[in-house]
Formats: structure tokens, sequence, C-alpha cells
């Protein structure tokens, strides 16, 4: 399971996909030290995004317009502050998880379980940010003409963030498969 049964000098790293060789050099245990930093890395962009919207929607709520808003407008708001309180929760797994295992010499599972919580963070988060493109428009344009923004957005985040990655997965899945070098340049992520 994981990097413990891998041979070979391959290594999963907790990422879904096929096996990939470790870098010249590179141990299992740098790997998924190195895997780590880069998910920390990561997830200080998201949390960043996350603790902006969740400003905006706390400050929106004691707004004097705010008594205005629809019953769906208010539904669309505690739907969107819950959705990025768990975001928030989500993206910040990984600190909690390795903090609680620190030293115990688990780091390739820290990652699995880390990467884990960023993907389900992110879920989370473009649905937050999808509710909250919908409270605005709701408000501004009236519940039919924020339909189609929302729907952009939603789209828009969805093919960003999971389409064209998956898509490169699968072209890399077929390409490790064939038999083939790797893909790009020596310093292609991992």
């Amino acid at each position: 399971m994981g990097s413990r049964g891998s041979t070979g000098g391959e290594d999963r790293s907790g990422a879904s996909g096929p096996r990939r060789p470790l870098r010249p050099g590179e141990t299992r245990v740098q790997r998924a030290d190195r895997n780590f930093a880069e998910i920390l890395g990561e997830l200080r962009v998201l949390q960043t995004g996350v603790q902006i919207l969740f400003g905006f929607l706390l400050i929106l709520a004691v707004q004097p317009r705010f008594a205005e808003t629809s019953t769906f407008g208010r539904i669309t708001y505690v739907v969107t502050l819950l959705l990025c309180c768990l975001a928030t929760a989500l993206l910040m797994g990984p600190v909690a998880y390795h903090r609680a295992l620190f030293a115990k010499g688990l780091k390739p599972e820290i990652v699995r379980v880390s990467n884990r919580f960023a993907r389900a963070g992110m879920l989370v988060l473009l649905l937050a940010i999808d509710g909250a493109v919908l409270l605005v428009m709701d408000f501004v344009f009236g519940l039919p003409v924020a339909l189609a923004p929302a729907a952009f957005v939603l789209l828009l985040f969805a093919a960003a963030w999971y389409v064209l990655p998956t898509r490169r997965l699968a072209a890399l899945d077929r390409e490790l498969r064939a038999g083939r070098d790797e893909p790009g340049d020596n310093d292609r992520e991992s």
C-alpha cells in the first residue's frame, strides 16, 4: 500500500494515476517531504482565497441592505457561509494531521491524506465561490439572470481545476503505458 509496497525505484506518494519513477538520487522519504512541502504551498494559495471569501461573507450579513435579501438569497448565504467554513477546515486539515502524526515515520501517509484533504477542500471551495457569485448576482439582477453567471463560474472552475488536470493525467497514463520516455523536460513536477 502506498510507497511502502513500492519496489524498483517507483513511488506513488499518495497520488492517483500511474506509478512514476523517483527523481534521480531521491529517496521515498525525500519525495514525501518534497510533496508535502508542495502541498503546503498550494494550500497557502487556496487558504488566502477562502479567507477573503469568508471575510466578504461575514461583512455582507451586517450591511444595511442585507435585510432586502430574498429568502432564496438568505438560504444561499447560509449555505455558502457553511461551505466556506467546511473548505477552511478541509484546507487546514493537512497541517493538523501532520501535527498529530509528526515524527512517527508516516510522511508518505501524511502526503496521501493531505492530498485527499486538499482535493476535498478545493471542491468545497469551488461550491462556496459559486454560491457567492449566485448570491451577489441574485441580489443585483434577480435569480433568472444570476443563474447564467453562476453556471459559467462553476464550469470555468470545474474545467480549470478538474477537467484539464484529469485529461493530462489520462494522457500521461497512456504515455507511460506505451513505454515511452517521460514527457516534457527533466524538471517535470510529480
